[in-house]
């Protein structure tokens, strides 16, 4: 069987002194949204227990974290895994980063990865058998998921007061524009991505000043690019890429956003357990509080759908 490695990044700003590092180079009030470094429901633990039970294709699995960071509850010295830190692929120059742009634009340096890997951020999950080709297509060429819905023009890449993440998709936009053809395009769906090494590293170098702003950039900024969204769209220009049909990645992906509304939630659960996509994206949107009943109910939830350990989890 063909195997491919994983590349999951994760970091826990409750983590002792990451909070008090992280507040010495904050600026707006974009940079003070935990959404981006909580790890309140110890998703990567889940997200590694349905990997091991769904995708059995898999090669490696890879930890892109901060030093000296490392989930208390993971064997990281499990076969089959290792923890990669940020100094490690980075330049020291744009450490400490708080900017996932900057630290993806360094996943294909992890070394001894295979020329394709697949990239999981640490809030996606597997909720059923996933086979190689819902990310590859038989030619070879990388399914890109799209969904309803048009990312941010190219005119709006320095309107301040749009998210910094859709002004990376603006800057993206433009990017592509110039490189390919104006044209209006999808949202990416959330979901665990296939990367081609040697692809990635044409787009990164297609693109160098962006890439170099991004890095530069310690928390998402202006003129940065979100190398996920700019990924999945070159390979659709450049014909590296098929976009899957809308229906079956409705069908297949789910995303939830996960906020502080309790008949949401469950609403959330239900829906997975109805459907049972084999990709599911619970994003925090929780803001500054998290409400417990919340906190609690998806622990439980969490805990009930993805019970089994997986070998990487320290024994207890």
């Amino acid at each position: 069987m063909r195997r491919l490695d994983v590349v999951y990044t994760w970091v826990d700003d409750s983590f002792p002194g990451y909070g008090e590092e992280m507040a010495r180079w904050r600026g707006t009030t974009h940079d003070h949204n935990p959404n981006r470094t909580r790890d309140n429901l110890d998703l990567l633990k889940y997200s590694l227990r349905g990997l091991a039970r769904h995708v059995p294709w898999i090669g490696r699995v890879h930890l892109l974290s901060c030093r000296p960071q490392v989930p208390s509850w993971l064997d990281a010295g499990a076969a089959g895994f290792s923890v990669v830190h940020h100094d490690e692929i980075m330049d020291p120059a744009i450490l400490p980063t708080y900017n996932s742009f900057a630290i993806i634009s360094h996943l294909h340096q992890i070394p001894g990865l295979s020329e394709r890997f697949l990239y999981i951020e640490d809030d996606m999950l597997f909720g059923a058998d996933v086979p190689l080709g819902h990310f590859e297509a038989d030619d070879g060429r990388i399914v890109v998921r799209r969904r309803l819905g048009k990312t941010a023009r190219p005119d709006q890449r320095e309107n301040e007061e749009i998210s910094p993440w859709n002004a990376a998709l603006a800057e993206g936009n433009h990017l592509l524009d110039e490189a390919f053809a104006p044209r209006p395009r999808n949202v990416v769906s959330h979901v665990p991505l296939l990367v081609d090494k040697a692809i990635w590293a044409e787009m990164l170098a297609r693109f160098p000043e962006a890439v170099q702003r991004t890095r530069e950039s310690r928390f998402r900024h202006a003129g940065n690019i979100a190398p996920e969204y700019l990924y999945q769209h070159y390979l659709l220009e450049s014909g590296a890429g098929r976009a899957a049909p809308l229906i079956e990645t409705y069908a297949r992906t789910l995303y939830h956003g996960l906020g502080n509304s309790l008949a949401y939630a469950r609403l959330g659960m239900a829906t997975i357990g109805l459907l049972a996509p084999r990709t599911i994206a619970l994003n925090d949107n929780f803001d500054d509080d998290p409400d417990p009943a919340v906190v609690a109910a998806m622990r439980a939830f969490l805990a009930r759908h993805w019970p089994t350990p997986s070998p990487w989890e320290r024994q207890t």
